[in-house]
């Protein structure tokens, strides 16, 4: 009889382990997942090390850990925990930049821009107010640019220039993508890499990215392994339809 740790992980599996390390040791906030793996790592991260976190349906209900709803989240009560730092959003991103800066507004100049994207949305206050991550399914010069053609998000350069009141809650603690993890870690808050998925190569993670990423000292080490636990859960509960695999095809 086959298991569910009999075949090897999958990269996909390791973008789950990384997006759910996003949220290790936050406590009791409210997680924000946008995207399917951003949103298994949050469960799964509820499930096994991070059990204060609440889950939301991404819209206006707090759900358990299956998915089902177990609670209406008022508009007014969820901008409450916005505001005050309760809250841990992982966001998309059509371009970010060395020091954070995330566009989802446009490509090209404001203008007359290239093309229109989703606009600028909640990402200023959720930027300013709250922790955010960001997942990224796709590495690649695209998205990874020297400078973002709008700023929708903000990053670590920006929220210093606008002073004590935008960097209060400014956070951003990971970035989770197809081939690495990166943080922003530095002393200047440039973007390092953190961690390359097994089979991806440093120079690989580098030449996807439009700038000079910080490399940490001594060897980049490889994203870490899902315990077996971690694995069944990942496979047998949280995505028994393998809709992971969707999103970052097996390689």
């Amino acid at each position: 009889m086959t298991t569910a740790q009999d075949t090897a992980v999958t990269r996909a599996e390791y973008c789950v382990i990384a997006c759910a390390e996003a949220w290790r040791d936050n406590g009791e906030v409210l997680a924000s997942p946008m995207g399917l793996i951003p949103s298994a790592g949050a469960r799964l991260a509820k499930r096994t090390f991070s059990p204060g976190l609440l889950l939301t349906d991404g819209e206006a209900m707090v759900v358990g850990l299956d998915g089902a709803a177990e609670g209406w989240l008022p508009y007014r009560q969820h901008l409450t925990m916005v505001t005050g730092g309760k809250r841990h959003v992982m966001m998309g991103a059509s371009q970010l930049d060395r020091f954070g800066n995330q566009n989802i507004s446009c490509i090209g100049d404001w203008e007359r821009p290239d093309r229109q994207l989703l606009g600028v949305r909640g990402a200023p206050v959720n930027t300013l107010n709250n922790p955010v991550s960001y997942w990224v399914p796709k590495h690649s010069r695209r998205v990874f640019v020297e400078k973002v053609d709008m700023i929708s998000g903000v990053g670590y350069d920006s929220a210093a220039a606008a002073g004590p009141s935008a960097t209060r809650f400014h956070r951003i603690p990971r970035v989770v993508t197809n081939l690495a993890v990166l943080d922003f870690d530095t002393d200047d808050h440039a973007m390092r890499l953190v961690s390359v998925h097994p089979g991806v190569s440093v120079a690989e993670a580098e030449e996807a990215t439009g700038f000079a990423l910080v490399l940490p000292e001594g060897e980049v080490p490889t994203t870490r392994e899902p315990t077996a636990e971690e694995l069944r859960l990942i496979r047998e509960v949280i995505d028994p339809d393998s809709k992971r695999n969707l999103e970052v095809k097996p390689v």
